[in-house]
């Protein structure tokens, strides 16, 4: 008689990669609580990273682009995580939805899958399980914007200054007429109109040699 009983999955993904006929694909990943999260990734687990630090000049992403009032980092670099983000935007979709037609832009995306081990496990057994996505943001940075029909600046700041304080770092409210930021620095017309010193040459007077 014949053997009913199914191959498992497993069994059959081997003998496939083995003969050569099934190709490396995608694994994706289940979303989790909140909706920020990637359909999908190629590789579930990453290396931790570090908070990029603008220091090439560019200033991408540090000016509104879609909204007429918005918010970015002023203080250091932070990662954020999906839940925190989405918290902040409920918060600013909450106090706007009384004016019709208004709309958020989220600038960020949490697309870094972040794994974490037990306390006080030993040191190796490979890495931790996945726990949440969050994303790497610089200083400067634009996070929400407001806009889509003519917002009141008395109720975009009150609604970017609620968003603001359920994020980790400090924000600072720009308009569409704040200059870019580099890092800490503001780059203004006036900054980009200062000349630059040349070097000072120094005239040395040598007295006269008297001869005796």
């Amino acid at each position: 008689m014949f053997s009913l009983r199914p191959q498992s999955l497993l069994a059959i993904c081997r003998a496939s990669i083995s003969s050569g006929s099934l190709t490396p694909f995608r694994v994706p990943l289940s979303r989790g609580r909140h909706q920020l999260a990637p359909r999908k990734v190629e590789y579930i687990k990453r290396h931790k990273g570090v908070i990029p630090i603008p220091i090439g000049g560019s200033t991408k992403g540090t000016t509104l682009a879609y909204g007429e009032w918005g918010i970015r980092i002023k203080g250091p670099g932070v990662r954020f995580t999906a839940k925190q983000l989405t918290t902040a935007e409920e918060v600013i979709r909450r106090k706007i939805k009384v004016i019709k037609g208004a709309k958020v832009w989220l600038r960020l995306f949490p697309d870094i899958p972040v794994c974490v081990k037990g306390n006080e496990t030993r040191m190796g057994k490979g890495k931790g399980s996945f726990e949440f996505w969050a994303t790497r943001v610089p200083t400067g940075r634009v996070i929400f914007e407001i806009g889509g029909t003519p917002i009141r600046e008395e109720l975009a700041r009150d609604a970017l200054r609620q968003a603001a304080d359920k994020l980790p770092t400090t924000m600072e409210f720009i308009t569409k007429k704040s200059p870019p930021r580099l890092g800490n620095l503001l780059i203004t017309p006036e900054a980009l109109d200062v000349p630059i010193p040349s070097t000072i040459h120094r005239t040395v007077e040598i007295p006269p040699v008297v001869a005796t």
